[in-house]
């Protein structure tokens, strides 16, 4: 049987061993990386069966590295690493399409198990261009006008757009604060807004 291929992205070498150590133990093929920006390139250019990555990390955080990945892979596992105080930062990403996540420390069965549940999912691609334009410019224009919505937004990520119907990919562009794509689908946004966005990435990454 042909090796499934792994990428584990995370700034903290030991995690990096001792996940590592795990997955090569059970036959896995493993790179690693400590930069959330180096990871990400490698997760886009190469082939990989499945991407672990870091939530939190100083360049590039695992919103980024998950929203990232979706656009060119959207097939393509991504299962989150976490620590208990970015454990709801986790929820949030499975809710925005992660895999699953594990948090740190964990035993190695927690591991086998989650990357199992993982790379069994056949998930459908979602389409990652913008769908529902009309829905994402009434998201911008309440965020810029109404400061209790903004706030929802900040606090709450993803679950304050429930009402909205967005897809995956549309909200995690919101929440990631994602200028460029964002006005290469609506177009122009206003200062305001752009500052919103701007807010939403600082975080997301945090």
């Amino acid at each position: 049987m042909e090796k499934k291929k792994v990428l584990v992205i995370d700034d903290e070498q030991i995690v990096l061993d001792s996940v590592s150590q795990i997955l090569i133990d059970e036959n896995y093929e493993v790179d690693v990386s400590l930069s959330g920006r180096e990871g990400l390139d490698w997760a886009i250019e190469r082939p990989y069966d499945i991407v672990l990555t870091d939530i939190r990390m100083p360049d590039i955080g695992g919103m980024r590295v998950l929203r990232d990945v979706k656009r060119v892979k959207p097939s393509l596992p991504v299962l989150i690493i976490t620590g208990y105080a970015t454990t709801k930062s986790a929820v949030q990403a499975m809710k925005l399409g992660a895999a699953d996540y594990i948090e740190k420390p964990f035993e190695p069965e927690e591991l086998i198990e989650a990357m199992a549940r993982a790379l069994g999912m056949t998930p459908k691609a979602e389409e990652q261009g913008l769908i529902h334009k009309e829905e994402m410019a009434k998201v911008l224009e309440r965020a810029e006008s109404d400061d209790e919505f903004f706030a929802k937004l900040l606090a709450n990520g993803a679950d304050a757009l429930d009402e909205y119907g967005l897809t995956k990919a549309e909200k995690l562009a919101i929440v990631t604060g994602d200028v460029s794509w964002i006005e290469d689908q609506v177009g122009r946004l206003t200062r305001p807004q752009r500052r919103m966005l701007v807010f939403l990435k600082i975080q997301s990454a945090s």
